[in-house]
């Protein structure tokens, strides 16, 4: 599963499979520019802006245009008592445990003709999804067995990580589980081993009606403390209008979103919320055939990048070509940055930044 799969997740009726709907919808109209992508029917994909790609496209004199992706994982269905059974949960919890990030859809419209199927409020429809995932973990922790006789400092370290997850859920400080987890590289560990649910990073989608999504917007900071989160965290959207946006041309969508007074689609937010929550970056290749945006984690090394394009160039890496992306666009390109002196030569321990224009030596 990529690094960027997201899992939706929501209690039924909150219009999860409306958004899902939209982003299948613009996975269609995306499936020529990805031909290797092998797409699960549960799979959406949406793409992570990127305004520089155009930029670089004409300095190269491309039209091939590729920026990164977000994976969306459909996990339908979630009820109380999920973790227990309910609903089909331990199938579509399990469907979690594969993904790197976990997106909570919940109820802020008002529509009356929706039946709510358990949804109250978003601040309560969100608790009972985390108990949910919560649970499920308590269970997977209480069948992990204690070290017996003489053990090693990772079996000790372990265990220890195992009774703290269970103290916190325990004790309702589950959503500390994730916190732990990102702090202590132990604990992160034995979260992701175990495949925790609460130790996921949570964005929180607002499904809001039409004519809300400004300004619910504008009070993202007081929905976030509202719900226990941070405001980077949330995401407004109007799922109706991701359904309607979705059968638009890319023109038609421009002018839509311009009506509305929104300069992006919910769907292009959510993806670039997704990004920086998972801590992630990217570098960028340009040439004559294509300008492509590669997903990588911040602190990834040169040969490291460069495996993300073939895993091959790890164990042949010479050396990366690297120029930023502000110079290569003032240079006008590769011949401009070699002759100006900006583009460097690293080796091995070079440390990729947002936003580096790259060409990998790779010998035989």
């Amino acid at each position: 599963m990529s690094s960027l799969s997201i899992a939706i997740v929501g209690l039924p009726n909150v219009g999860k499979s409306t958004l899902f709907n939209a982003l299948l919808k613009q996975q269609v109209a995306l499936a020529a520019n990805y031909p290797f992508a092998t797409i699960e029917p549960n799979v959406g994909i949406a793409e992570v802006p990127d305004a520089r790609l155009p930029v670089l496209a004409e300095i190269v004199n491309t039209s091939v245009i590729k920026p990164a992706t977000v994976e969306f994982v459909d996990v339908a269905g979630l009820v109380k008592g999920a973790a227990e059974g309910a609903g089909l949960g331990n199938q579509f919890l399990s469907h979690i445990r594969e993904t790197a990030a976990v997106c909570h859809v919940v109820r802020a419209f008002s529509d009356p003709d929706i039946i709510r199927e358990g949804a109250v409020d978003p601040g309560a429809d969100l608790a009972t999804i985390r108990t949910e995932l919560q649970l499920a973990d308590l269970a997977t922790l209480e069948k992990q067995p204690e070290p017996k006789g003489a053990t090693t400092p990772d079996q000790k370290a372990r265990w220890q990580a195992v009774q703290l997850f269970k103290e916190l859920i325990n004790t309702d400080r589950g959503q500390q589980v994730a916190l732990k987890a990102a702090e202590d590289e132990t604990l992160g560990k034995v979260a992701k081993e175990l495949g925790l649910l609460s130790a996921k990073p949570e964005l929180i989608v607002l499904n809001v009606d039409e004519d809300a999504i400004t300004a619910t917007q504008a009070k993202a900071s007081e929905w976030a403390t509202q719900l226990g989160v941070t405001a980077s965290q949330i995401v407004v959207i109007s799922a109706k209008i991701e359904s309607e946006l979705a059968a638009l041309s890319a023109e038609d969508q421009t002018a839509y979103l311009h009506d509305l007074g929104l300069e992006q689609s919910g769907l292009e937010r959510l993806a670039q919320v997704a990004y920086r929550t998972l801590r992630l970056q990217s570098f960028l290749t340009a040439g004559e055939k294509e300008v492509r945006a590669w997903t990588i984690r911040q602190g990834t090394t040169a040969p490291e990048a460069a495996g993300v394009i073939h895993t091959d160039f790890v164990k042949h890496f010479i050396k990366a070509n690297v120029a930023s992306y502000d110079d290569f666009v003032a240079c006008r390109g590769w011949k401009g940055v070699r002759e100006t002196g900006k583009l460097r030569q690293e080796g091995r321990g070079y440390v990729m930044q947002e936003g580096d224009v790259v060409e990998f030596a790779i010998g035989s």
